[in-house]
């Protein structure tokens, strides 16, 4: 055994998938294709679940999100994915082949129904899905059933089709944007011998993409561009995490619109009580999208956020009130908890309670209390005075540790890697128990104290960091042909053929 311990601790040294698959270790018998496709694979699956159950015993205080997105695996079947997301911590439950059904808003709501059961609905907070029609369908039957579960459109989902209603050629030039990401390419490109050779046959189109590539007002035009569509960028990148960051969304719009305003303004020199026509499209196109995917939970959240009633906010922008004083606010509010207590006397309980938040009534008066509505983050503030409004405080340790957004791009990332096109023969239900295994440890071991300390401290964070809007000099196209219609569509300015839905399927 003693030769043994010496070649197992070789193993983590040189890798030990590498060292075993070629090498024989005397005594040790490796299990063989079949028991690792299948038995151990669902030993493991089943291990996985039961290290799991102390963080599905704190749904019960935390609340959880189910969110949902589809992907098509190297096969081309469609599969639609749920996790179960809370405090920041997104567990992989099951991916599932829709590929020989009807997805109607029945099939969804089904799937829906059954995630939530295995979840418990008294556990579930909210539905995230992206804004396909039989999402939203499927969502509301599922609202209709499950009242105090609300369907929650995906926050990233939103500002995308803004940003593609923005950049439409209708409104904007902005489909030139990408060019700006390979600047430096595309000029050394056009200056080579080998461009002005060139497709010969058409001179014409040569000769423009050169001059516009090498005329700086108009990359001037794109910096334009890119400045007013920097925010909602900014935005999009925040929104996309698994974070809870449900109870800052309704004030981050209202950010994000002030900031591509003073960028539209500065540009055409106005003042900012002044008409101009072309905000004035960018504004009808956001408020149209906000208006679409606000709901009486993000307001609801917002409502409980002691920091939205401190001087500090307050006086941190021009005409910001608290958001008790906001009728669309207060309305939206009155809806969510009539939903949330159904019982008189329970409604009226928490009718009174909030009163005693909002307006800093009785212990909330107090020094420490008030000045830590700023200095403490949301969910640290009502841990620490929350006991003497009760209902409330649940319902806000609820709220506060949810996400906005269905993105799951890692763990489709996941999936694909495992059922590449090497390993396109995978069953999805062998792909599915993989993804589990793999996902789930992965959120365990960041509960690990090695994750937080060591040589191996934070070792996946890379996943999680928010890239600048102002990064992208720094990307670079290796290889660029003027033959990639797109390409050609986005410098010449010729109307594409593809049309998309604004309200794309799932």
């Amino acid at each position: 055994m003693g030769k043994i311990g010496v070649q197992m601790e070789t193993l983590k040294d040189i890798g030990s998938y590498q060292y075993a698959a070629n090498n024989i270790i005397p005594g040790y018998k490796p299990p063989g294709y079949n028991a690792l496709r299948g038995p151990l694979l669902q030993r493991e699956r089943a291990h996985t679940e039961k290290l799991l159950e102390p963080i599905k015993g704190t749904w019960r205080l935390k609340g959880v999100s189910i969110v949902t997105d589809g992907w098509t695996d190297a096969q081309r079947r469609p599969l639609i994915n749920f996790m179960a997301v809370s405090d920041g911590d997104p567990m992989f439950l099951r991916a599932v082949d829709g590929s020989k059904e009807y997805k109607d808003r029945h099939y969804m709501a089904d799937l829906m129904r059954q995630v939530i059961e295995e979840v418990k609905p008294q556990n579930v907070v909210q539905i995230i899905t992206d804004n396909a029609s039989v999402c939203k369908s499927a969502s509301r039957l599922i609202e209709a059933e499950y009242p105090t579960i609300f369907w929650t459109p995906c926050v990233v989902h939103t500002l995308n089709l803004a940003l593609k209603n923005i950049c439409a050629a209708k409104n904007t030039e902005a489909n030139e944007i990408v060019l700006k990401l390979i600047k430096t390419s595309l000029r050394t490109m056009v200056i080579s011998e080998a461009w002005n050779a060139y497709k010969e046959d058409d001179v014409r189109k040569v000769a423009t993409v050169k001059n516009l590539i090498l005329n700086n007002s108009w990359w001037d035009k794109v910096d334009y561009i890119l400045s007013f569509t920097g925010p909602i960028y900014d935005m999009l990148r925040m929104a996309d995490i698994n974070k809870p960051i449900l109870h800052l969304i309704y004030e981050m719009w209202d950010s994000m619109i002030e900031r591509v305003k003073e960028s539209i303004y500065k540009h055409e020199n106005k003042e900012l009580s002044e008409y101009s026509a072309f905000f004035d499209v960018v504004y009808r196109i956001i408020i149209d999208r906000w208006t679409k995917s606000c709901t009486p939970l993000h307001c609801l959240a917002h409502s409980l956020n002691p920091r939205y009633y401190t001087p500090q906010w307050l006086e941190g922008a021009p005409n910001r009130i608290p958001p008790h004083l906001d009728n669309e606010i207060s309305s939206e509010r009155v809806k969510c908890l009539h939903r949330y207590f159904t019982d008189p006397e329970e409604r009226k309980a928490v009718f009174q309670e909030f009163p005693k938040f909002v307006g800093s009534l009785d212990f909330y008066s107090s020094f420490d209390c008030l000045q830590d509505r700023w200095n403490l983050e949301p969910k640290e503030w009502w841990l620490n005075y929350g006991s003497f409004t009760p209902i409330l405080q649940r319902l806000a340790l609820k709220l506060l540790g949810q996400p906005c957004s269905s993105s799951c791009e890692r763990n489709w990332s996941t999936y694909s890697f495992i059922h590449s096109l090497k390993r396109n023969k995978i069953t999805p239900k062998r792909a599915e128990d993989l993804v589990f295994v793999h996902t789930n440890l992965r959120l365990l071991s960041r509960k690990s104290e090695k994750y937080r300390i060591g040589q191996s401290r934070m070792w996946d964070i890379g996943g999680d960091i928010i890239e600048p809007f102002d990064a992208v000099n720094s990307l670079e196209m290796a290889s660029l042909s003027f033959d990639e219609p797109i390409l050609e569509q986005e410098i010449i300015g010729e109307p594409s053929n593809v049309m998309e839905n604004e309200d794309d399927e799932m």
